[in-house]
C-alpha cells in the first residue's frame, strides 16, 4: 500500500483540495491478492487501491467509455515473430499501467483509507490520472500511449 501510495506521489495523481460543491465525491477502497510462485509459494503480497466506478455518473464524471480488445492474430503475430528470432516468451507486467493516463474530466475521490491527510481531513482528492476502477482509466491510459507513439514516429 505505501508503494501504490508512493507513486502516486510520484506521479502527481491527484491534487488534496477543499470539497467543491455540487460535485460526485467517488469512494475508494483497497483490493488485496496474493501473488504465487510456479511452485505454489507465496511470492507477495499486492495491493490495489482501486476507485468504486460503480458510483461515477455518465456526463459528470466521465464521457465515454473504452475497451481495448487484443485480437487472437495480433497474438498469432507476436508468437510467430517471437518464434522466428529464437526470442524467449516471457510474461510483462507493468506495475501500475493505468495510473499514467491523464483525464480530461474532473473526477473527485475520497481520500484512501488507511491514507487520510491528519492535517486535512476534510479535504478529497482531484484526480489527474486514472486509477483502476474510473470508467474512463483504459480509455485515459489508451489516448495517452497513442500521443507518445504518434510523437515517437509511429504511424496509425
Amino acid at each position: 500500500m505505501d508503494q501504490d501510495i508512493a507513486a502516486f506521489h510520484r506521479n502527481h495523481t491527484w491534487d488534496l483540495i477543499a470539497k467543491p460543491s455540487n460535485v460526485n465525491i467517488i469512494g475508494c477502497k483497497w483490493a488485496y491478492k496474493l501473488k504465487h510462485k510456479p511452485n505454489g509459494s507465496i511470492d507477495k503480497y499486492k495491493a490495489r487501491l482501486v476507485v468504486k466506478g460503480y458510483h461515477q455518473t455518465l456526463g459528470l464524471d466521465y464521457f465515454e467509455t473504452f475497451s481495448l480488445v487484443v485480437k487472437a492474430t495480433t497474438i498469432r503475430i507476436i508468437l510467430t515473430i517471437n518464434l522466428s528470432f529464437n526470442w524467449e516468451v516471457r510474461r510483462l507486467d507493468v506495475h501500475n499501467v493505468l495510473l499514467n493516463g491523464e483525464l480530461e474530466e474532473q473526477v473527485y475521490m475520497s481520500q484512501p483509507p488507511g491514507y487520510v491527510d491528519t492535517k486535512f481531513p476534510t479535504k478529497v482528492c482531484w484526480l489527474k490520472k486514472a486509477l483502476y476502477g474510473l470508467k474512463q482509466a483504459p480509455r485515459a491510459w489508451f489516448q495517452t500511449l497513442s500521443f507518445a507513439l504518434l510523437q515517437w514516429g509511429f504511424i496509425n
